[in-house]
């Protein structure tokens, strides 16, 4: 009896250890696959802002198909291919991200920015109207001002150009944006002061100096304007604003701008070169 009570406790002993020894495996499994998970929270972020966008891509088409179920592997994959500038697939794989149980409202504007990025205006409002008057994002508005842009519907585009200015505290591109769109309509003045606002707020942003250049010359002012600039920018503007002379009749005025141009350019500007030898045999 004795031994059989030894082997009964013998054996409730191992059935114990071994249950123990379940339980800690089971909890060291699960321990290491939320490091797993939090380790590739933090790639995913790495590839979507600093890796190089085609490795991007390559990265979440792998981890995608490995797990197709994920949203957020799929959401990074129309990321990656947008920044890319693969924007027709980008799309595609944006449709399928808005089809997820689990699609907000964001992923909804993503879509629609790639479309436009696509040239499929008439699809991108379609897919904006979808998305409640309630939902208040930069990107919402930004996009909606460009699409009220593109149907000339001038009063819907400067109250959403507006509102999208007040949703961000880098507001250089959206300004630019706007600006252009004045330019547009041959609101010249409006366009320059906006061009103007945008470079306060980025002054690298060398596409607002240039427009901001191409509405003074549309205004027949044809000094620059008193922004910081590189020598090759400061060239550069310089022949637009000769072109900006030279389309309005005032050839003068154009030759010699170009010719500043060429003298202020660090290196041979061919552009200016060519455009003066032409104005000179006109």
């Amino acid at each position: 009896m004795r031994q059989l009570k030894t082997g009964i406790l013998c054996l409730l002993g191992t059935v114990a250890l071994s249950a123990c020894e379940s339980t800690n495996e089971s909890e060291t499994e699960k321990a290491l696959k939320n490091v797993n998970v939090i380790d590739q929270t933090n790639l995913n972020d790495i590839m979507l802002t600093v890796a190089d966008p085609e490795e991007a891509v390559a990265y979440f088409q792998r981890a995608s198909a490995q797990d197709p179920k994920r949203i957020d592997l799929q959401r990074g994959l129309a990321m990656s291919l947008i920044r890319a500038k693969r924007a027709t697939e980008g799309a595609v794989i944006w449709s399928r991200v808005v089809a997820h149980e689990d699609a907000t409202n964001a992923d909804n504007v993503s879509y629609a920015d790639a479309l436009i990025r696509t040239g499929n205006w008439d699809k991108a409002e379609s897919i904006l109207d979808t998305i409640p008057p309630t939902y208040e994002n930069f990107d919402r508005y930004r996009l909606e001002a460009m699409i009220a842009d593109s149907n000339k519907e001038w009063k819907k585009a400067d109250s959403f150009y507006e509102t999208a200015v007040g949703l961000t505290t880098r507001p250089g591109n959206v300004l630019n944006n706007w600006g252009y769109s004045k330019l547009s309509r041959g609101e010249y003045s409006e366009a320059e002061a906006l061009f103007g606002e945008a470079i306060t707020y980025d002054p690298s942003l060398f596409t607002a100096k240039n427009n901001m250049v191409l509405a003074r010359g549309a205004q027949k002012n044809y000094t620059l304007p008193i922004i910081k600039v590189t020598q090759t920018e400061r060239a550069q503007l310089l022949y637009t604003l000769a072109l900006a002379a030279v389309k309005q009749g005032d050839l003068n005025t154009g030759k010699t701008l170009l010719e500043q141009a060429i003298e202020t350019h660090p290196q041979h500007f061919e552009a200016a070169v060519n455009s003066l030898t032409k104005l000179e045999k006109a």
